[in-house]
């Protein structure tokens, strides 16, 4: 039976577009906004402006006071946060019926006004959280750097996909008052962004209420850039060798992965799924339970806009294995899938488990938002929530294997492989 979530859209007279999706299960909203903004939108000289300013918009606005967002929306019982990406940031609250009004013009006045209280103290505060961020998360961690490293060997330079959200910590410290000015201007607009609306709020009123929130901003962001051209497999391995004190030996192996949208990347997405995403993946059963040389495997498909995704195969090295035996156990398992393709009841689980979790993520008013907001901005496609499992459901397995043998082979391989220094 397909999906039918209902889904009402309009744009507004300033180009923004909103969705609303009602669902009066429970009596809550959940508000997101996407900006079509991320790190592969920074010039080079001025990375890291697109986290920078997921920290910038909770510092105030033009009537909205520093700290305000979070205290008055949490008094109200509300979850929020925001997030950003290689294509994006969002902001997202979910917050009982009646304050679904406050949660829009809270953000309506950031995304219109916030350039009324980016002063230099609130600019030099934010860049030390940015800085504190990544000492925890990239500097002082172990593998703290592998997904740094991997996107560099993975995407040549000056490609968008080459340095990491975190951005250049070098480059933020050089960021002028004025820069970060010019960076809002640029991409925050109604122009550039999608609203969606979830949960306890009919259509006719969601987009009322969008419309007198939002209604009056200007179209001020520029115009969107086309992706770059796409980029070919790796046409021979890259290999990035760490030594450093961390708990196990790990090997990351990275891919450049169709188009984010395409019929190629989610038949790309379900190989990595049958490699190393289930506890019935060729991976895992041979590497961590039949040959036990590694502890652990886990695969990710990020799916990206700018001409070319990415996919990820990450093992954890059982101790006294030598790490070349695991690299080449995956080789191998590679090579089969080009070769073999998924049998029938593989197909079978690949179907059954991406229905299982795509059902799980759209049961939440948050989730369901994000990715509504996700496949309209990304892909002006707000009805995907609806379409995808159709689209997975034709899959043939001849799909998925010419897929695997152009794009998972061995000599389209990048690897990252962190080794434990001696007597760590």
């Amino acid at each position: 039976m397909p999906l039918d979530y209902p889904i009402h859209q309009r744009t507004l007279d300033n180009g923004l577009r909103v969705v609303v999706s009602p669902d009066h299960s429970v009596p809550t909203v959940t508000v997101n906004l996407w900006v079509n903004v991320g790190s592969r939108h920074e010039r080079e000289g001025k990375t890291g402006f697109a986290h920078l300013f997921e920290h910038l918009m909770f510092q105030g606005s033009r009537n909205v006071a520093e700290g305000e967002h979070f205290s008055r929306l949490m008094a109200q019982g509300a979850r929020l946060n925001a997030t950003t990406w290689f294509d994006r940031t969002n902001y997202f609250e979910t917050v009982p019926t009646g304050a679904y009004e406050l949660a829009l013009w809270m953000e309506a006045d950031r995304h219109g006004y916030l350039l009324d209280a980016v002063n230099q103290g609130n600019l030099d505060n934010q860049r030390d959280v940015v800085k504190e961020e990544k000492r925890q998360r990239y500097d002082n961690r172990p593998y703290g750097h592998a997904l740094e490293e991997v996107y560099a060997a993975v995407f040549p330079a000056g490609h968008p996909y080459h340095h990491s959200t975190i951005g250049s910590m070098a480059d933020l410290d050089a960021a002028s008052l004025e820069d970060v000015h010019d960076f809002f201007r640029r991409y925050y607009g109604p122009n550039n962004t999608v609203l969606t609306l979830v949960g306890d709020v009919t259509a006719q009123d969601g987009l009322a209420a969008a419309e007198r929130y939002f209604g009056h901003l200007p179209a001020s962001a520029e115009s969107s850039r086309g992706p770059v051209e796409p980029l070919e497999p790796l046409a021979a391995p890259v290999r990035v060798e760490l030594t450093e004190d961390v708990p196990s030996n790990r090997l990351y192996l990275a891919f450049r992965l169709p188009v984010a949208g395409s019929p190629e990347f989610d038949a790309a997405e379900l190989a990595m799924d049958l490699l190393g995403g289930l506890a019935t993946s060729r991976l895992y059963r041979r590497i961590v339970r039949r040959e036990q040389i590694a502890t652990s495997v886990s695969r990710t498909a990020m799916g990206l806009v700018d001409g070319t995704s990415l996919g990820l195969l990450v093992a954890d090295v059982s101790d006294d294995v030598d790490p070349d035996a695991v690299e080449e156990a995956v080789c191998e398992e590679l090579v089969r899938l080009g070769e073999e393709g998924p049998t029938d009841v593989e197909m079978e689980t690949l179907l059954n488990d991406t229905e299982r979790w795509w059902l799980s993520a759209l049961a939440s008013h948050d989730e369901r938002a994000d990715t509504i907001s996700q496949y309209t901005l990304l892909h002006d496609d707000p009805q995907y929530v609806n379409t995808y499992l159709d689209k997975v459901g034709a899959m043939t397995p001849e799909r998925i294997r010419d897929v695997a043998a152009r794009w998972l082979t061995p000599q389209c391989r990048a690897v990252v492989a962190y080794r434990k220094e001696a007597g760590a």
